[in-house]
């Protein structure tokens, strides 16, 4: 049972050496499974189809009709093939560009020196600043280092999960576009993506990156000129992120951090969505059609989100150059009324709990019945 209140988990009295005992007891019926069919290991028994029973499934009603046998066909292997594995995969590590990367950042890493550096990519860089991000980790731990004492700019075309999960003290700056599952993991790193100065595009008309961006990220931020793909922010736990548009179901399973679209957004936003905030940019009046209601209500502002806002649109502009977050700016008092805020209900909620408790002088600490749990 996987659960942070602690009132739930006195529930439950299991020790870890109990899980231990019973992949034990699978292990040791699997063995006679083996056995019973004349075989010692695992790899011995892969590939003998012919000793599987299929007659009562390929039987059953819900077969009918259905022809299997390619299923069970015995492929037929030449003196040097086999049907389990016999050396090791190389995944081409040693040629990925973060070798360069652990590099460069050896100050950082070991001195915790300031360093900038620039590098072209091409979409065969894939999980670029993963190993570096890495290195850091292992050194510094999870604190990592101060903002931006690694600050990389990156041009050209990024290939998958650009910057996961890169922790505190790591900026990559990727002046181009990316692939999917940029900033997957995201762990208190920064990401800023914007197009090249040159491009004849108009950055919030065109796609930027790709799908599954901030995949389960925990911290750090994300700012990124121009659309991208569907799944923004799914699972996103603590992040914070800008964006100029994005498609179908944005903050999907959210949990924490807080997202902000400045720009369309596709349908069924916010499913799932258990906590964190969304700020979206809706001057035209057609987000509340394309929002999952659900599990969310949408809110005016609070003159707290109306100052973080503009401190986070400031911030925005400032790495990315984004003319839709200036002309905002440049009008805040009246353009801030055209956002909606996506507040789940049920961590709203907690802070309304969580603030009722502060203003008793008693303690911040929350506790749901298991049917209000989150």
């Amino acid at each position: 049972i996987a659960t942070q209140n602690p009132e739930l988990r006195k529930r439950f009295t299991g020790k870890p050496e109990f899980v231990v005992t019973f992949f034990e007891y699978i292990a040791e019926e699997v063995r006679q499974y083996l056995s019973q069919l004349g075989f010692r290991t695992l790899n011995e028994a892969v590939g003998h189809v012919e000793l599987i029973e299929a007659r009562s499934a390929v039987e059953h009603w819900k077969a009918s009709g259905l022809d299997l046998s390619p299923l069970f066909r015995i492929p037929k292997l030449s003196e040097n093939q086999s049907l389990t594995a016999t050396s090791k995969q190389d995944h081409g590590l040693d040629k990925a560009l973060d070798n360069e990367l652990i590099e460069t950042c050896r100050p950082a890493l070991f001195d915790s020196a300031k360093v900038r550096a620039s590098f072209p990519i091409r979409n065969v860089n894939r999980t670029v600043g993963t190993m570096l991000g890495s290195e850091l980790t292992k050194i510094h731990g999870g604190a990592g280092l101060p903002d931006n004492t690694i600050w990389l700019t990156f041009t050209g075309s990024a290939g998958q999960s650009f910057g996961a999960f890169v922790p505190k003290g790591i900026t990559l700056e990727l002046i181009g576009d990316s692939n999917d599952y940029l900033g997957k993991g995201l762990s208190g790193g920064k990401i800023i993506v914007k197009p090249d100065p040159a491009s004849p595009f108009v950055p919030e008309q065109n796609i930027i990156a790709g799908n599954v961006i901030l995949y389960g990220a925990t911290s750090g931020s994300a700012f990124i000129r121009g659309v991208v793909g569907e799944r923004f922010a799914v699972r996103n736990s603590g992040a914070t992120a800008v964006v100029e548009g994005i498609g179908d179901h944005g903050c999907e399973y959210m949990t924490g951090g807080r997202v902000v679209v400045i720009g369309a957004t596709g349908r069924n936003f916010g499913a799932g969505m258990s906590g964190g905030e969304a700020y979206v940019y809706d001057p035209h009046h057609q987000f509340t059609r394309l929002v999952n209601t659900e599990m969310v209500d949408l809110d005016p502002l609070e003159l707290d989100d109306r100052e973080w806002l503009a401190a986070i649109l400031t911030e925005h502009a400032s790495h990315t150059g984004s003319t839709v977050a200036e002309k905002i700016l440049a009008d805040f008092n009246m353009e801030v009324n055209r956002f909606v805020k996506v507040f789940p209900r049920d961590y709203k909620r907690v802070l309304m709990a969580r603030e009722a408790a502060r203003a008793q002088g008693g303690t911040e600490t929350v506790v749901f019945t298991p049917d209000q749990a989150v």
